[in-house]
């Protein structure tokens, strides 16, 4: 993935990815170690937010607050043979849109990346290989949006 950053890039030390996988028992998804070390904490074509892994560990929608709300909110039901509640609940956000859908992963397939739509009542599988054909799923699907391509990166 090559974006075009729109200013200076604060990327990521590959010893905090390290740590966060360690502290989460996980591997993060493909992708995920090279695009974090790279770019660091930005918006992907002015929708799509990856998280840092201190984000995942302590951020406001870290992995355990992120559960319990999961847990309390869950409307996914349509979904239910791709994306069962109990197995939702095991897993991990790493990212999610400016509209508030959230890309997620369980430990055990790590590289098999799921969507909880924010205004639809489903998931959806957005790759079976990594962090980078999930992020193309939200650009060229056209499922959660129209369409588009924007590759720059906005880095806050």
């Amino acid at each position: 993935m090559r974006l075009r950053p729109t200013r200076a890039l604060a990327p990521i030390a590959p010893a905090e990815v390290a740590a966060a996988e360690a502290a989460l028992s996980v591997r993060f998804p493909t992708g995920y170690y090279d695009f974090i070390t790279r770019y660091g904490r930005g918006v992907l074509g002015g929708l799509v937010r990856i998280y840092t892994p201190a984000d995942v560990l302590n951020g406001p929608n870290n992995v355990r607050e992120w559960r319990a709300r999961i847990d309390e909110y869950w409307f996914w039901d349509a979904s239910a043979a791709l994306l069962p509640k109990a197995r939702a609940l095991e897993c991990v956000v790493i990212a999610d849109t400016v509209g508030g859908d959230e890309l997620v992963f369980h430990p055990d397939q790590t590289d098999r990346l799921y969507v909880l739509a924010h205004d639809f009542d489903e998931a959806y599988l957005a790759s079976d290989v990594g962090l980078e054909a999930a992020v193309d799923w939200f650009f060229t699907s056209g499922v959660i949006d129209e369409p588009f391509e924007d590759l720059s990166f906005e880095p806050y």
